[in-house]
């Protein structure tokens, strides 16, 4: 419980969390609290950053239930320019879309994309898939 209570008054103070309903019960005062905001905009990573992300949504993935339902693709595309950030553009308002949909008392759900052109030695020379 002490522990807990520290956590949430570190989000409190942080401005991530806000006290929404306060009463006294037995002479203490117990606080109520929800998000401050929808969503929380994380600065750029800076050099190194994408790697990191995915390294992160990699441990993630394999530390989650094994029996649980994942939806897990990969694809090798060949795109114009103009496909290639219309794909881009697409991918990311699918992500807002959805996080503005996002209900707090549901379970988690993450979603992690990476759209990118590998390097020259590394492209596939079959299908797409």
């Amino acid at each position: 419980k002490g522990s807990s209570s520290y956590h949430v008054r570190l989000l409190e103070r942080a401005g991530l969390v806000k006290v929404v309903r306060t009463r006294k019960v037995r002479g203490v005062n117990e606080r109520y609290y929800a998000m401050a905001a929808r969503s929380i905009v994380l600065p750029d990573p800076g050099e190194g950053g994408p790697d990191v992300l995915m390294r992160h949504a990699v441990a993630d993935l394999e530390a989650a239930p094994a029996g649980g339902e994942r939806h897990v693709r990969m694809a090798h595309l060949r795109l114009t320019d103009a496909q290639f950030a219309e794909l881009g553009a697409r991918l990311q308002a699918l992500a807002d879309e959805y996080r503005e949909l996002s209900d707090p008392s549901l379970p988690d759900a993450s979603l992690v994309f990476a759209l990118f052109h590998p390097a020259q030695g590394e492209q596939t020379g079959g299908e797409a898939k």
